[in-house]
């Protein structure tokens, strides 16, 4: 197929950053996480998974950065802050490394590592250590010396017997020599040494693991696995143990007159005689007693990053004064489903693989987390300990009479529904029965109830999709009541559910591994669309996700491709209903769109164009009809930290898009909005247009097909067109041909069958 994706850039060793010009993105991403700290005088920079945040303490400024701004979505594992040369360095798990000059916020990535002849498995950026101009950078294969003034790779040192590569956690430089802590001891050269690529000029002075080495004041210090701490006795040439920690050991740091290490429930501070000034215990933060990642000291403050509770700091002075400095965000990057209403977003991390087995979450067990709203302004985090025990938590349904009542579908434990942002009730077969929720046939544990998709008709009415049993249908009526509905006859076996999607005509329409199973109360029909020519047609029975358009087409996404039913109200009239899919010509070729793509969401936004996430190509943004590829949004021309999409959602109001990946959270900050349903609230902006705008006029709150003319005040027209959902934009030009002149313009809008009408002005100032 013709590659139509917009490219952004091709960065090897330049300047990075996305100027979008009128593609708005917005990121989202969790800095609960933190992987490493490093500091200036005054301000803290830190790194989360995927992203940065920096404080200043003498203004309280936080400043956060991630893939919109530049950066790669890949996963962090080091960074530093040079002092002298006012740059932050950001090693990734890849070993890529990005370089931001703070003094103009520019960006350059570099990826002499990853172009390295090695396996792909060893390139990871462990430590940044810095002397005389230099970055010793420690990877998992050896030591990479960079020059922080000419931005350029010099030597590369492989340190280990005969001149193997060998995975060096840190260095330090004392007394003329470098020092490298090493998984197969501690190795050191003269740093003056011309020769370091050489492995014979290293030499071993202590053996085992060794996890950090640090200089600290005129002393040489460093840490095994055992929790040792040794004190280097250039004499003897050797490490003798003069402290002992309780692993495990996690992070090391020097800041002027104090010594950091962590533990992951303890920070111990010490001074230079070595003396313990501050020791913290994790049980000390009585609100999350969080699991520690590392710490640092700023300015007499402890810096405290913590694995899913962010950064906290504390005054040195021994008190239980503590206090959170994380950027707000959602509480975790890999957000599994989410769901936009006008008034908030909601996310949940719950988690089945392909299989749907949520057995085989990463926690190992079915999956127990938060939930996040944000109200497109702050994001509130409901705590764990605040969701009834519900387990992988998996679909969000926001009640569109009451946007405060919300109800989250759990693939182990029920239905869970949350009120004014509390978790409040439970439903699970105890107090649905009858007619209500089953735990699945053949429980894997007792009280095992895997929920997906609930789903609002028009009437008020919640649909769900309960799997692995016979009756897979629920819907809990507006009065209360439970009902269900069985599949057993044209679904004989027991199985799966992904998407769950209601038409106009009230017909569910249900994604399950074996076709997509249509039902509508009218007669109790039930009808199946599978694989097979004679059966619906799809590439494959598993099906993950189900759409209707804006013209009752019905579209259906499975693992290996994509599918259109033409028409749904053809369900009460056909026999067999059959999907077709949508043929393109690519240099007079016929293709099939999205052929074989693993496709995990489809969203139709107000201008009927369709949002195709999938499983690891990344975003497709396609018209209408599906003939033109928009934009196919990737890692590599976009700001989409993951090709992995998860979900996407769509606030029908701003137009906004959500996309959830694995690796974070973003939004296209689009302008198909859905359509109203009169003129009343159509309105223009920004307006007036001063000079210092660059963007283009939106005129919202439209009918969908609505005409709109602008015109000056002499009535010359100057633009026309029809609407395609709620919104339109204007670019200030005559037809494109000219910028129009500063004045009042005109806007004249009506509906397409001229019954309702409305005028609106526009001032532009040039």
């Amino acid at each position: 197929m013709k590659n139509n994706s917009l490219y952004f850039f091709f960065l090897l060793f330049i300047q990075i950053g996305f100027a979008q010009n009128n593609l708005q993105w917005q990121g989202y991403f969790s800095y609960s996480e933190i992987k490493g700290v490093s500091g200036s005088a005054n301000t803290v920079f830190a790194a989360s998974e995927n992203a940065l945040f920096s404080k200043n303490s003498s203004n309280n400024i936080i400043k956060t950065t991630n893939t919109v701004d530049g950066l790669s979505g890949q996963t962090i594992s080091s960074i530093y802050h040079s002092v002298k040369f006012n740059k932050t360095i950001i090693g990734y798990e890849n070993g890529l490394i990005i370089v931001i000059n703070e003094a103009d916020g520019s960006m350059l990535k570099v990826v002499d590592i990853i172009s390295k002849q090695l396996p792909s498995e060893i390139k990871k950026v462990n430590h940044f250590f810095e002397h005389e101009g230099f970055a010793y950078v420690s990877c998992d294969f050896g030591i990479v010396q960079f020059n922080l003034a000419t931005m350029q790779f010099g030597d590369t040192y492989f340190i280990g017997d005969n001149g193997a590569e060998l995975k060096v956690n840190q260095t330090a430089v004392h007394n003329g020599f470098i020092f490298a802590a090493t998984i197969n001891g501690i190795r050191k050269a003269t740093i003056t040494n011309q020769n370091l690529i050489d492995f014979n000029q290293w030499s071993i002075v202590a053996s085992g693991n060794w996890l950090s080495v640090n200089t600290f004041g005129t002393e040489l210090y460093a840490i095994n696995t055992a929790g040792n701490i040794n004190k280097f006795n250039a004499v003897s040439n050797s490490f003798v143990l003069i402290k002992q920690i309780t692993p495990p050991f996690l992070y090391s740091s020097v800041a002027a007159d104090h010594f950091t290490v962590t533990t992951l429930n303890t920070v111990y501070v010490f001074d230079e005689q070595m003396n313990v000034v501050r020791l913290i215990n994790s049980n000390e933060i009585i609100e999350s007693k969080p699991n520690f990642s590392c710490a640092t000291i700023i300015a007499q403050t402890v810096f405290i990053g913590t694995k899913e509770n962010g950064m906290i700091t504390s005054p040195l002075s021994n008190t239980f004064n503590f206090e959170d400095i994380t950027p707000i965000g959602p509480s975790r990057n890999n957000i599994f489903s989410l769901e936009a209403s006008a008034k908030s977003l909601w996310a949940v991390y719950g988690f089945y693989p392909g299989n749907y087995n949520p057995y085989q979450s990463p926690q190992g067990f079915p999956s127990l987390y938060g939930i996040s709203k944000f109200d497109y302004t702050t994001w509130l985090n409901i705590p764990t300990s605040e969701v009834l025990g519900a387990r992988a938590l998996s679909n969000v349904a926001i009640n569109p009479n009451n946007n405060d009542d919300v109800y989250i579908s759990s693939f182990f434990s029920g239905l869970l529904k949350i009120e004014n942002d509390k978790p409040t009730k439970l439903f699970t077969p105890q107090n649905t029965a009858p007619n209500g929720l089953q735990s699945i046939e053949v429980a894997v544990a007792p009280n095992d109830i895997r929920i997906n998709n609930p789903v609002f008709d028009k009437e008020g009415n919640l649909w769900l999709t309960n799997n692995l049993v016979e009756k897979a249908l629920k819907v809990l009526k507006t009065n209360g009541q439970w009902q269900s509905i069985s599949f057993a006859t044209v679904l004989p076996e027991l199985t799966n559910y992904g998407g769950l999607v209601i038409d106009k005509n009230n017909t569910k329409w249900a994604a399950s591994r074996r076709g997509v199973v249509g039902y509508n109360e009218k007669g109790g029909v039930l009808k199946l669309i599978t694989e097979g020519s004679e059966k619906g047609n799809l590439p494959s029975p598993d099906v993950r996700s189900v759409a209707v358009d804006n013209k009752s087409q019905l579209w259906i996404g499975t693992n290996k491709g994509l599918r259109v039913l033409s028409n749904v109200g053809n369900y009460q009239t056909e026999g067999q209903i059959t999907a077709n899919p949508i043929i393109i010509l690519d240099d007079n070729l016929a293709q099939e769109l999205l052929y074989e793509q693993f496709i995990t969401d489809i969203e139709v936004d107000g201008a009927n164009n369709k949002w195709i996430g999938t499983a690891d190509s990344g975003l497709f943004f396609v018209s209408p009809n599906g003939q033109e590829t928009k934009y196919h949004f990737t890692i590599n021309n976009s700001p989409l930290p993951s090709n992995t999409i998860n979900d996407i959602t769509i606030n029908s109001v701003t137009g906004e898009v959500f996309i959830a990946t694995a690796k974070g959270l973003i939004s296209f900050k689009g302008t198909s909005t859905a359509a109203s349903e009169d003129l009343n609230n159509a309105f223009v902006y920004p307006n007036p247009v001063r000079p210092e705008y660059q963007g283009t006029v939106k005129i919202a709150g439209l009918l969908d097909k609505a005409n709109v003319k602008i015109t000056d005040v002499a009535g010359n027209l100057v633009y026309e067109t029809t609407a395609q959902g709620g919104t339109i934009e204007w670019d200030t030009t005559a037809f494109g041909k000219y910028k129009v002149a500063s004045g009042v313009y005109m806007i004249f809008i009506s509906a397409q069958d001229g019954v309702e009408t409305k005028v609106k002005k526009v001032m532009i100032i040039r």
